[in-house]
C-alpha cells in the first residue's frame, strides 16, 4: 500500500491505469503473484481495490474522463488529485520541478470546492484539463505554469480551440500578463482565479 501511495502522489494529474501499476507492483514482487495466466489482472483488481480505498478514505479525488465531443463520460484512464499537497510533500520531499501538476491539482480542488464536477476533457487525441459542470454551466480550463514559450502557448490552446461549443474556455497560469485573451480564450492568473478576482 506504501508503494502505491508513493506512485499516486507522484503521479498527481497524471492517467493511471491500476493494471499497469499492478504489473509493476507484480513484477517488484509487492503483490503476490497467483499461479494462473490471469495473475496481472488480479494484481490490477488488487490495485484498483486499493485506490478505492484511498477515494473512500478522501486522500485521493479521481477525476473522471469526458469524451467532449460524444458527450459522454469514459470508463477508464482517469486521473487522481490529493486531497492536500502537504501529505504528498511530506512523503516525497518538495520537487520544484512538479509545479505544472501541483497547479493542476489546486486548480482541480478549488473547482470542488466551488461546486463543480470535474472531468478530464478528452477532444480527439488531444486533452483539456478539466471540464467543470454546474446544470446550468461548464468551463474548459487548462493549467499551466506559464505561457511565455510559444510551444507551450500552441500546445496549451490547441485542445481549447477544437472545441466548438460557446461555452467558456480558461487558461490559467501563474503569467501576470496585460494579453488578456487569445482568440476568446481568457488567460487568467491562477491567483487571482483563487481568489475570485475575475
Amino acid at each position: 500500500m506504501h508503494k502505491l501511495v508513493l506512485f499516486l502522489c507522484n503521479n498527481i494529474g497524471s492517467i493511471t491505469s491500476p493494471n499497469n501499476i499492478g504489473n509493476i507492483l507484480s513484477d517488484e514482487g509487492d503483490i503476490k503473484r497467483e499461479k494462473k495466466k490471469s495473475d496481472k489482472s488480479i494484481a490490477g483488481k488488487t490495485v484498483d481495490k486499493y485506490i478505492q480505498m484511498l477515494r473512500n478514505a478522501f486522500i485521493f479525488y479521481q477525476a473522471g474522463r469526458y469524451d467532449v465531443k460524444g458527450k459522454q463520460l469514459l470508463k477508464t484512464l482517469e486521473k487522481n488529485y490529493i486531497i492536500d499537497l502537504g501529505f504528498r510533500n511530506m512523503l516525497l520531499g518538495y520537487r520544484d520541478a512538479d509545479r505544472g501538476h501541483m497547479l493542476e491539482n489546486v486548480v482541480y480542488l478549488e473547482l470542488l470546492r466551488r461546486d463543480y464536477r470535474v472531468y478530464i476533457g478528452k477532444v480527439g487525441e488531444t486533452e483539456v484539463n478539466f471540464v467543470a459542470q454546474k446544470p446550468n454551466e461548464k468551463l474548459y480550463i487548462q493549467v499551466t505554469e506559464t505561457m511565455s514559450g510559444e510551444e507551450v502557448r500552441e500546445r496549451e490552446l490547441r485542445p481549447l480551440r477544437i472545441i466548438r461549443d460557446n461555452y467558456e474556455k480558461i487558461v490559467l497560469s501563474m503569467d501576470k500578463s496585460y494579453i488578456s485573451s487569445y482568440d476568446g480564450i481568457k488567460s487568467i492568473n491562477i491567483i487571482d482565479f483563487l481568489l475570485h478576482k475575475v
